[in-house]
């Protein structure tokens, strides 16, 4: 099935467009996100060098019907909020494509992946011109095998891991210190990192169980 990068261009007038614009120092990230007809809900980690400031505009934003903190720490925040204006979400409701999380909004422009049949990316793209979203496409690929078991998010992850000894005995770097390098969050790091490992595993658990079964049989 068709995997697809997208780089989509927030319109001005829309708040999270205009807000990122405004902090482009900030990352929004999206951790979940739901939407009906007439609202969206939505769970957001801000990273960056001032996300109060960031924090305290989305606080002032009309859309904006409730905002909570729900973690605060040094360069991020974990925020739930309510808008009346999921725009981002709309297009892949209607196209009938799921927007995988978590995604990142940056200086108002939103990367996200998507897997759907072509048809519906098709529609997708249909949909986000409907919506008055431009977009690009970083690319378009099979999700076959084993070397699609990943994201690329958790790919560069995994292997940064590797290479910088987070999986040694004893270990040569920290998360901490391999979220650094990598310019994450360690929060981030660690979801993604927790993600990746528990695809890893099943996939071994997986492979392995067959030979056994195989025996069992003989």
């Amino acid at each position: 099935m068709p995997q697809a990068k997208l780089r989509l261009t927030i319109p001005e007038e829309v708040w999270l467009g205009r807000l990122t614009r405004d902090h482009p120092e900030e990352t929004v990230r999206i951790l979940a996100a739901l939407s009906d007809a007439d609202a969206g809900v939505g769970l957001a980690e801000l990273t960056g060098e001032d996300p109060d400031g960031l924090l305290q505009e989305m606080r002032d934003v009309a859309e904006v019907t409730s905002l909570e903190v729900l973690k605060r720490a040094d360069g991020e925040a974990l925020v739930q909020f309510e808008t009346t204006m999921p725009l981002l979400l709309l297009p892949a409701r209607d196209s009938g494509v799921p927007l995988e999380m978590p995604f990142e909004i940056r200086d108002g422009t939103a990367v996200l992946e998507v897997t759907a049949p072509t048809d519906r990316l098709s529609e997708l793209g249909s949909q986000l011109e409907a919506f008055g979203i431009s977009y690009s496409v970083d690319y378009v690929q099979e999700r076959l095998g084993d070397e699609q078991l990943l994201t690329e998010r958790q790919r560069r992850l995994v292997l940064a891991a590797v290479e910088q000894g987070y999986y040694d005995t004893p270990r040569r770097v920290t998360l901490t210190g391999l979220a650094e390098t990598l310019d994450i969050a360690k929060s981030t790091a660690s979801e993604t990192l927790h993600r990746a490992e528990g695809k890893i595993i099943k996939q071994f658990a997986a492979e392995l169980s067959e030979p056994s079964r195989d025996g069992d049989e003989g």
